[in-house]
């Protein structure tokens, strides 16, 4: 963990007028509602907001940070988190598109699902699938989310990227955010304000046909409730899903405290109010176990740990997000934004 002042912090915070908040609790701000506290934690709802915020941060070296929007794919250990989180919450800004032509704009806070039903609205088509991923378009840009045969590399034409450690900010083309499965360059210190796609006409009601259809297949094929989606990666072409995986290793149930592997999806786990994190953690590491006992193959996971020991964050971190060319593109990315 990097040495910090969280003093510093706070003095850089109240020079630029920016309003903090001491060992905030992230578990109400996580869709696993579970975690410790931040020391700091700071919301930023506008441009203007990210802006300040960037330029007391940057004022500070090199300090832990943590992006959070929705947070529907991130687990804060019960421990917490020594560091600052940085909450973009919503505000006018996210909550219309902009088309001009067949590209659709919008704001980093926007949810997926009202990005989808704003892009059907207006007409437009391409991005129907959005509407299954819980979470923001800036962490849906970070993590290359996808689903229904589909992610955000299909369509995204460049993100707009403000850095918490320069202060910059660079609208930045698709190519050069070394988009992959379930990864980006984008790193924890940086912040997608908005971002554009490329979408073709479509008629309102096709898309909202679709989209309906899309909300009638999770609500059938995926749980509700306490949960972060699917946990692991799905392993190299060939070696079969996450999901099917575990589910042939007979772990569908399988319990640790209040956490279990969903009876309906394998790839889901599920929390239950008296769940903590450290649960949760327990069922992932049974579930890896296991099915690298029976198949050789070590699922990595796709949900973002958050104040976890490097032990645990090194089991579970996916090893392609550290191939030379991904590696290179994080590199390229920090000049681009001014951090080299």
């Amino acid at each position: 963990m990097t040495t910090w002042d969280p003093e510093q912090v706070r003095e850089a915070c109240r020079a630029h007028g920016v309003q903090w908040e001491d060992n905030k609790p992230m578990a109400l701000l996580t869709t696993y509602a579970v975690g410790g506290t931040a020391r700091l934690a700071v919301t930023v709802r506008t441009s203007d907001d990210m802006q300040r915020l960037a330029t007391a941060l940057s004022a500070c070296g090199d300090i832990p940070l943590v992006v959070l929007g929705r947070g529907s794919n991130t687990l804060f250990a019960d421990a917490g988190f020594d560091g600052v989180v940085v909450i973009v919450g919503s505000s006018e800004e996210s909550k219309s598109i902009t088309c001009v032509g067949d590209v659709v704009s919008a704001a980093g806070a926007m949810l997926m699902p009202v990005l989808a039903r704003r892009s059907v609205q207006a007409g437009r088509g391409g991005l129907e699938w959005c509407v299954g991923i819980p979470g923001t378009v800036g962490g849906a840009v970070r993590m290359n989310a996808g689903g229904h045969g589909a992610e955000m590399d299909d369509s995204l034409l460049s993100a707009r990227v403000l850095s918490l450690r320069s202060g910059a900010t660079h609208v930045v083309p698709k190519s050069a955010l070394g988009l992959h499965f379930r990864g980006s360059a984008l790193s924890a210190h940086h912040i997608v304000m908005s971002a554009e796609f490329s979408t073709s006409a479509q008629d309102v009601q096709k898309g909202t046909a679709e989209l309906d259809n899309i909300v009638a297949w999770r609500r059938e094929h995926q749980p509700g409730g306490r949960n972060a989606g699917s946990v692991f990666v799905n392993p190299a072409p060939g070696s079969g899903s996450a999901g099917a995986l575990i589910d042939a290793a007979g772990l569908r149930g399988f319990t640790s405290g209040g956490a279990h592997v969903s009876e309906k999806h394998a790839n889901f786990i599920q929390a239950t109010e008296t769940a903590t994190a450290s649960d949760i953690i327990a069922v992932m590491d049974h579930v890896q176990n296991v099915v690298r006992e029976q198949t050789g193959t070590v699922l990595r996971s796709e949900v973002r740990l958050v104040g976890f020991s490097d032990n645990i964050a090194q089991q579970f971190a996916d090893a392609q997000h550290d191939a030379p060319q991904f590696v290179a593109a994080r590199q390229s990315l920090c000049s681009l934004l001014g951090e080299m």
